[in-house]
């Protein structure tokens, strides 16, 4: 159920009324006597900012940044230690979208 109010924050017709239901949702789970809801309670009382601020901002989000992110870790890892820097950079350019890629290179 408690997730269930969280994900109703996300899936309104409009920010504000998102933002009314993160804002019950911030007050209640924090007093909740259920310890695993609590704990969620104080987690999104630390994170308040953050989790208030995409209704600020008309659903702003970084899951771009950290999908790419996460690829360069990913392919970081798989490359363990490059030497040449710019071998590096060209190659996380290229698993990141910036640069075209050999197979797909029209002649």
């Amino acid at each position: 159920m408690c997730a269930q109010q969280v994900r109703d924050c996300y899936h309104q017709a409009s920010h504000a009324d998102g933002r009314a239901i993160a804002e019950k949702v911030l007050a209640s789970f924090i007093t909740c006597p259920i310890p695993e809801v609590k704990r969620l309670g104080k987690t999104l009382t630390t994170w308040r900012a953050e989790f208030l601020g995409y209704f600020d901002t008309a659903g702003a989000s970084n899951g771009g940044t950290e999908a790419v992110n996460g690829l360069i870790e990913l392919h970081r890892r798989i490359a363990r230690g490059f030497r040449n820097r710019d071998n590096y950079r060209l190659r996380m350019l290229l698993i990141g979208g910036g640069l075209p890629s050999l197979t797909h290179a029209h002649p």
